[in-house]
């Protein structure tokens, strides 16, 4: 869940890996800014490692994708915004502190705009269950963006809860957001 001043957003993202290197997603969102009708976001996704990440050593992945606004983007197939990103995360002392980097490319649909994206961030381990995470991400069209909280394990590599505040770099404070998040990470469902 993501909530801004007027507006508001809620995700679901589940995702499986059905026994490999390869993980799927299929989800969606709604979204509702004050005084208008929602909308619907649909996400289809693909991701593998290439190299997994290991403690004090570094991985890297590739993940692929598609956004789909049915709002913005009508017709028959509902192709929307199709998007990939290379992501390399390094372990350093321990685990104590994770970094991620990742670069991709976007192409919006309704605007024709090819976009570079990037993103950088870490994981700061407070505690046993209590991680430190910030981030800046965007891409080269648009002022960045950064967020900073925290990630709590209720119970270790099962469920995590996490909470962000964020905003543009620049620009009007009506951006900041605040966001609330639940990950259920079972080993197996069957």
């Amino acid at each position: 869940m993501r909530i801004y001043r007027q507006s508001q957003e809620v995700w679901a993202l589940p995702a499986c890996n059905p026994g490999g290197n390869l993980e799927f997603t299929v989800g969606g969102g709604r979204a509702k800014n004050d005084g208008e009708k929602s909308t619907s976001d649909y996400v289809l996704q693909a991701k593998t490692l290439f190299r997994p990440l290991t403690e004090n050593d570094w991985g890297w992945g590739l993940g692929i994708g598609t956004v789909r606004h049915p709002e913005n983007n009508p017709g028959p197939n509902l192709l929307g915004n199709i998007y990939a990103y290379i992501p390399v995360s390094a372990s350093f002392f321990n685990d104590a502190l994770v970094a991620h980097v990742n670069v991709g490319g976007l192409r919006d649909r309704a605007t024709g705009t090819h976009s570079m994206t990037w993103g950088v961030g870490g994981e700061f381990r407070i505690s046993s269950k209590f991680l430190a995470i910030a981030e800046s991400f965007g891409d080269n069209h648009h002022q960045p963006y950064w967020q900073v909280g925290g990630r709590l394990a209720i119970i270790p590599d099962r469920v995590q809860i996490d909470a962000t505040v964020g905003q543009p770099f620049a620009g009007p404070g009506n951006g900041r957001w605040i966001s609330f998040g639940l990950r259920l990470t079972p080993e197996r469902f069957f």
